[in-house]
């Protein structure tokens, strides 16, 4: 049988269970998985993280290690047991038939060769392809990824391009032999919004060209919808749902597939009138799992006696397209009824500007070196006059790619770093020049930091109570040490974790809780601005819902003024009061967040906008796809700092996006965008979403 003689399924998995064994116990990690993937068809593979997508995705690579065995069910490839075959058999399928894109680029690229030469290399080993015609396809395959001069590239080490060009380049080879079926595992996460949309579209239109099947895994319902025809729900280690995407969209079957919709911030949820709702309780543990339905603790159908009763099986759902749900209430349960909404919030009172930026500067000094052209001292313009204000109780979202200066400005304010030129007013004292250690404990205590990753910022060593009294220790906080045992364990409280926490590790705690301590840290001196820095981008999407909503609560309680830096445009429009578009340095958009997300709009805002994967079929979005990368703050472009990557510029006579840098055009009521576009312009655009009616 040649590469391409098969008319069946290209992946047929049946009645999976692979486990983990370690000295003490055997640990179930999948079972009675069952998932097809028919040619040409996108599958996506979408759950929690620990519910078994990757250790899915690797057993089909048999790729388990030493410790992860199959056993129980088949895995077939092309109609052959990819469990009864030889290593030999296994090597010649691997990177030609089946190919894997991961999350991390470098981790399957070499950082001491060259581009051509790796990709070369692929054709070269599996099919005995020239080097001539190794070296020409590859040059191709890189036009295809859409990057630009691709003999540059082909001459490049990894580590001289940016993220989203080493995940082009990894997607590049593995298509490099044309495989039947391409297991993509998380290959956007680490990348922005926008290199995401370009590489997703890259993804599909390569699919289509080669005829390629594909098993796509990710967390992001949104990302899911744009790539793949079918989808199959996990939870702690089995399949919950599986069907086309409408039917799993819009016609579920599974109170967890319901439970997920409601904790992600669709258009429509609004922090006060329509909040999200948290999936109650925690992930089970592998060796802690319920009997009969797993997710039965968690779930608002469920039947003492019944659901815990015997192990459950999954079922047709008639009328479907191969439409199927592990649950036994299917029939019994009224899947169109709203959820029980929670009580409407009143929306806090928004107080007086606690602080203010006016034109504040932040630049490096970088020594010369050969890295960057040799020469005189080179300066990194990472902040470029940002003016804005934040006043008491509000939300203040900051949105921007990675390089746009979102973190350094929180640095300057947080005085790990000071400012080159321009003023920070907190509560009318000018902080901009002060460093952290010089600053008074009432202003360190006043300002704290929420950060992305709840597993870098505590202590190993430490247990989580003793952690939050050294906050409170440091601010200042209790006369005696019961004092601060006492204010600890309110803190417990506030940030909704049991007080025997108080006693645990942090290795013992999961993401969600080990970021609800970071919180309770950084409210521990009663701080009144809180940046929070990506504080839900590392969470999975249940846990996300809870903690956003607990960043809510105390704000309302404290009446704390929140810096929200995020690139997840969803969860900015449902907590935002007010939003700031950064760019290269600059604020190009600032305004509430209505007026941001409707037109007119700064041509980044637009772009950022269509970028964002919604999890919502009646959802019509126009796709604008920038092209390239943020350019270098060493060495940004003259005239406006977008304008290398603007659709509109055309619109604009006289070259000026080229040579000027723009004003600040007001817009009324307080909305602000930087941009030579005139005022017709901006008046004939067009939504960039919309829903449309059911």
């Amino acid at each position: 049988m040649t590469k391409w003689d098969y008319d069946g399924p290209i992946l047929e998995i049946s009645n999976l269970s692979i486990s983990f064994f370690t000295r003490l116990r055997e640990i179930p990690a999948v079972m009675d998985f069952s998932v097809t993937v028919q040619p040409g068809e996108a599958m996506g593979l979408v759950g929690e993280s620990g519910c078994g997508k990757s250790t899915v995705a690797l057993a089909v690579m048999r790729d388990l290690g030493k410790n992860g065995r199959i056993t129980g069910g088949t895995i077939k490839f092309k109609g052959r047991d990819l469990t009864e075959m030889g290593d030999e058999e296994l090597r010649d399928i691997r990177g030609s038939e089946i190919a894997m894109i991961y999350q991390e680029p470098m981790a399957s690229l070499n950082p001491a060769m060259k581009i051509g030469h790796q990709l070369a290399e692929v054709p070269m080993i599996h099919e005995g392809m020239s080097q001539q015609d190794a070296w020409d396809l590859a040059r191709q395959i890189v036009a295809d990824v859409r990057l630009p001069d691709p003999d540059r590239i082909l001459k490049s080490y990894p580590h001289q391009l940016s993220g989203g060009q080493q995940q082009r380049i990894v997607i590049a080879m593995a298509l490099m032999s044309k495989p039947a079926l391409l297991i993509l595992d998380e290959p956007t996460t680490a990348l922005d919004v926008t290199v995401e949309a370009g590489i997703v579209d890259i993804v599909k239109d390569l699919a289509k060209k080669h005829g390629t099947s594909m098993l796509f895994i990710s967390h992001n319902l949104g990302l899911v919808l744009e790539v793949c025809d079918r989808i199959c729900v996990m939870y702690s280690g089995e399949a919950v749902e599986t069907g086309s995407i409408t039917d799993v969209f819009d016609k579920m079957q599974h109170p967890y597939t319901q439970a997920l919709f409601r904790s992600i911030p669709l258009p429509g949820a609004d922090k006060n009138t329509r909040p999200l709702v948290a999936i109650p309780g925690n992930f089970p543990l592998p060796h802690e799992r319920p009997p009969g339905c797993n997710f039965g603790p968690r779930c608002n159908y469920f039947a003492q006696g019944r659901c815990d009763a015997a192990d459950i099986k999954m079922v047709s759902v008639p009328e479907h397209d191969r439409h199927a749900t592990r649950c036994i209430r299917v029939d019994e349960i009224d899947w169109d009824a709203p959820p029980d909404l929670a009580a409407q919030i009143e929306r806090s009172e928004i107080g007086e500007p606690v602080l203010r930026m006016e034109d504040l500067r932040k630049y490096y000094e970088v020594a010369a070196s050969k890295l960057f052209g040799g020469g005189d001292h080179k300066v990194v313009k990472a902040n470029e006059t940002l003016s804005f204000e934040a006043r008491e109780g509000e939300t203040l979202a900051i949105v921007g790619e990675s390089g746009c200066g979102k973190s350094t400005f929180a640095k300057v304010l947080m005085g790990l770093e000071t400012a080159t030129a321009g003023r920070i007013l907190l509560y009318d004292n000018e902080i901009q020049s002060t460093p952290i250690e010089r600053r008074s404990t009432d202003t360190v205590s006043g300002v704290q930091m929420v950060f992305q990753n709840p597993f870098d910022t505590l202590n190993p060593s430490m247990t989580v109570g003793r952690q939050i009294m050294r906050a409170l220790e440091i601010f200042g906080v209790g006369d005696s040490e019961a004092a601060r045992h006492a204010r600890m364990l309110e803190l417990l409280d506030l940030v909704k974790l049991p007080r025997e926490f108080a006693e645990r590790m942090p290795r013992q705690l999961s993401g969600g809780q080990k970021q609800r301590v970071g919180i309770a840290r950084a409210f521990a001196g009663g701080a009144k601005i809180v940046v929070a820095d990506e504080p839900v981008s590392a969470l999975d999407v249940s846990v996300q819902a809870a903690v956003t909503d607990l960043l809510m609560e105390i704000q309302r309680k404290n009446k704390t003024t929140l810096l929200f830096i995020s690139h997840d445009l969803s969860i900015v429009r449902y907590l935002s009061d007010r939003v700031m578009v950064m760019y290269l340095g600059h604020v190009v958009e600032l305004g509430t967040t209505d007026q941001v997300f409707a037109p007119p709009y700064h041509p980044y805002t637009e772009a950022l906008l269509s970028a964002v994967p919604i999890a919502d079929t009646h959802v019509e979005k126009k796709r604008i796809v920038l092209e390239g990368d943020i350019p270098s703050a060493v060495n940004p472009p003259p005239g406006c700092p977008f304008q290398t990557r603007c659709r509109w510029k055309s619109q604009v006579p006289g070259g000026l996006c080229d040579t000027e840098v723009p004003p600040v055009k007001q817009l009324g009521n307080g909305h602000q965008i930087k941009c030579h576009l005139s005022d017709e312009i901006l008046r004939t655009m067009e939504p960039v979403i919309k829903v449309a009616a059911e």
